[in-house]
């Protein structure tokens, strides 16, 4: 199949494709005498693999490992429950600091008056006043 049906039966856009290819996270494509790339269903799983990995929030590097690992039969759980839960545990630390930059952004919003007036604490508090 063409890029375009890789695309549509993956999720991941032709020019992601392209870019994994470039950057060696999937091997590059056959291609056609046309020259056009061609994949097969091994393809496609891999894509579908990566994006289900990217949608979880691992990195590409650790994506790397972690379709090594999906292809060594040889490995142990272990090596992949621990890229998990380091992640769930970067995912955690990351939550934690949006939460408090959003109780910040609350609380300088509800010290505003929102009003005609031209003080606002909202910006002192952004200029560290």
């Amino acid at each position: 199949m063409k890029i375009g049906e890789a695309s549509a039966a993956s999720g991941v856009s032709p020019r992601m494709i392209r870019h994994y290819e470039k950057i060696g996270l999937v091997p590059a494509a056959a291609r056609r005498d046309s020259g056009y790339r061609d994949y097969d269903a091994r393809d496609v799983n891999t894509l579908r693999f990566i994006r289900n990995a990217r949608d979880l929030g691992f990195p590409i590097e650790e994506i790397g490992k972690l379709i090594a690992l999906w292809h060594d039969r040889g490995r142990t759980s272990a090596e992949v429950k621990a890229l998990a839960l380091s992640r769930a545990a970067e995912l955690k630390r990351k939550a934690e600091a949006l939460d408090a930059m959003r109780r910040s952004l609350e609380h300088l919003a509800a010290t505003c008056h929102g009003d005609a007036r031209p003080d606002c604490p909202i910006l002192g508090g952004l200029a560290g006043e």
